[in-house]
């Protein structure tokens, strides 16, 4: 699969919201929609890994499940356990037993539903709530348990039919949302059933190119990132979230991903190494930014001021380098682990462009 950095700059676009909105800073109110945007870049990369694979007749669920859990395990351990220590150091009794709970949600990949029970996402307690965030990897890891095996089974009557099947898998998630937005909020925002048309609608991106003229590449380029701004700016904790309004940054991401390349104007602003280096860290960027901030919060008496959330901030970037360079990429990489050539990861870069990128 051929790699696009521009699609990395789109990671970096959608994680410093993410950071920015949960470490309360003014003017970010919508940043939580850069989860919206990774839900996009997740369903279009993966699928075409799937499609690209079943095409030349060498795909394997066994092989996909096993990149996906070097992809996702082994950052996400190294984060709950230190988590775990933390959490052991610094909460309350009561507050421990929370943790415990949440942290077996997390282990099983259904903190989704766990987070859904004990209380909604813009509530004050989940400021405070370390493993908030991994709700989101969640809906992911389910989507992943049947989106695969549906395309095997449908690949047989051929390509229009699989993506009729999922255009219309889109449609009934996007008309729940909808629906679920003013009735059931809380399900509404955690669980996948509102959720999958997101991934859905990237995964559909995977099976077609998009052939339009240069210009209009330029325009559909500054206009989509201007619904993705749009979207950070104006949304709020009161915007019914996911629902139609979800469309704005969604298709933001889809018109990015469609038509969007380096040669373009906003390509080329979303492959400069500043973004593309952001968006290779966004994976331990968002597993860390959640827990620095809510154990600050715990441990800090009254609200922290900015200059702390700043330091904070920084930390998450310190954290994130880290864990990146000696947890994730390491475990990315095949070879390690056997004699074969380093394949093409599920963010579509070899480790061969990763090396090279981190030293620009």
């Amino acid at each position: 699969m051929r790699y696009r950095k521009e699609i990395d700059g789109l990671r970096a676009l959608a994680i410093l919201p993410v950071i920015l909105f949960h470490a309360g800073v003014s003017g970010f109110s919508g940043g939580y929609i850069g989860v919206d945007v990774f839900f996009v870049i997740s369903g279009y990369l993966i699928t075409s890994i799937i499609v690209e694979e079943k095409r030349q007749g060498k795909f394997s669920i066994i092989s996909f499940y096993e990149r996906r859990a070097r992809r996702i395990l082994p950052a996400l351990s190294f984060l709950l356990i230190s988590t775990t220590i933390a959490a052991y150091i610094t909460l309350p009794a009561h507050s421990l037993k929370g943790y415990s709970q949440s942290l077996v949600s997390v282990s099983t990949f259904s903190s989704n539903l766990y987070f859904y029970l004990t209380g909604g996402y813009f509530a004050l307690a989940a400021h405070e709530t370390p493993l908030l965030h991994t709700w989101s990897l969640a809906v992911e890891e389910q989507y992943y348990l049947f989106f695969p095996v549906m395309i095997v089974v449908l690949w047989s009557l051929g390509q229009k039919w699989v993506i009729f099947c999922v255009a219309l898998l889109a449609t009934l998630s996007l008309l729940s949302a909808q629906f679920l937005s003013s009735r059931s909020v809380d399900a509404n925002f955690y669980l996948i059933f509102s959720r999958a048309w997101e991934l859905l609608l990237g995964s559909l991106l995977a099976f077609k190119r998009f052939d339009v003229s240069r210009w209009k590449r330029e325009v559909i380029g500054i206009l989509s990132v201007a619904l993705i701004a749009y979207s950070i700016a104006s949304f709020t904790s009161h915007t019914p979230f996911p629902s139609l309004y979800t469309l704005v940054p969604v298709l933001g991401t889809c018109f990015i991903i469609a038509f969007v390349d380096s040669a373009s104007f906003t390509g080329r602003v979303l492959s400069n190494p500043l973004l593309v280096g952001i968006g290779l860290l966004s994976y331990s960027l968002y597993l860390w930014h959640q827990p620095v901030f809510s154990f600050l919060r715990l441990v800090s008496i009254g609200k922290p001021s900015s200059s702390i959330f700043l330091v904070a901030a920084l930390s998450v970037f310190v954290l994130a380098a880290f864990s990146w360079a000696c947890v994730e990429r390491p475990f990315r990489n095949k070879s390690r682990f056997s004699r074969k050539t380093p394949e093409v990861n599920d963010i579509g870069c070899s480790q061969l462009i990763e090396k090279k990128l981190s030293t620009t």
